[in-house]
């Protein structure tokens, strides 16, 4: 009977490997390696100022042209650092967003920041430097939805997050929303990296990550709902239809209608 893929992958080989396959498994390593460095240096430095050169020095690289062999310019590099790091987030997001979706209650605002706040913050670990790096790229974005420009697109939950966010403040016009989510994922990752940048220089901190964390969704939340300043001229929106299926802007990602709560 042939092997499934499964049990391929799984079961030590017999022989000794290819040369193609010492080769791809060098190269898999070096590119580890080249992302583990850009993270640090951008993070540091900043995205745009980090020479490549440097980063590829700093992964132990002789050949000054090694990054751009592996990413091909700056641009690809902070591509895949994104999905290095952010697929582990996307992972443990999604999740929540399921749980959200299927929960008997129905959803409320710091619902949707906790989905969003808490997997950043598995990030809050010892060399590891994606979140002083994201804050960096973030800012010389011009905010999240700057990310596009590099083509680093917000992954499926978030985006299914944000849709949420709609049908549980229909009041907020669409574009005040849509900056005042942008505001919250920005203040999000600033504040998680300032928090880990505590953690490297001081001994002791003012309050422990969970307090923080529920003291920014408290706060957050209470800016997201706020009402809307007098004379602002984004005040047309057109209602969401009761119990509409709600698609976000990434295909494929399907928001079901709320159920109502107790006493609705």
């Amino acid at each position: 009977m042939a092997e499934s893929s499964t049990e391929s992958i799984a079961r030590p080989r017999s022989g000794p490997r290819s040369g193609g396959e010492r080769r791809n498994v060098r190269g898999e390593a070096t590119r580890r390696r080249i992302l583990t460095a850009a993270e640090r240096i951008f993070a540091e430095h900043g995205v745009a100022a980090a020479p490549l050169r440097d980063i590829g020095i700093a992964a132990g690289q002789r050949n000054h042209a090694a990054v751009q062999y592996h990413f091909g310019d700056r641009d690809e590099l902070v591509r895949a650092l994104m999905e290095y790091r952010g697929d582990e987030s996307e992972a443990s997001r999604a999740d929540l967003v399921a749980q959200l979706m299927l929960d008997d209650g129905r959803p409320t605002v710091p619902d949707v920041l906790n989905a969003f706040i808490w997997p950043l913050a598995i990030h809050l670990q010892e060399n590891n430097h994606y979140l002083a790096f994201l804050s960096r790229l973030v800012v010389e974005e011009g905010g999240y939805e700057g990310l596009g420009r590099v083509h680093v697109h917000a992954g499926a939950s978030v985006l299914a997050l944000r849709t949420l966010l709609s049908r549980l403040v229909p009041d907020v016009p669409d574009e005040v929303l849509d900056e005042r989510w942008q505001v919250a994922l920005t203040s999000a990752v600033q504040t998680l990296a300032r928090y880990q940048s505590a953690q490297q220089k001081r001994e002791h901190l003012p309050v422990k990550l969970e307090v923080l964390i529920a003291d920014l969704i408290a706060f957050l939340s209470a800016g997201i709902v706020a009402p809307i300043a007098s004379g602002d001229p984004r005040s047309s929106r057109r209602p969401a239809e009761p119990g509409a299926w709600d698609v976000s802007r990434q295909e494929g990602t399907v928001v079901p209608p709320l159920r109502p709560s107790a006493g609705e």
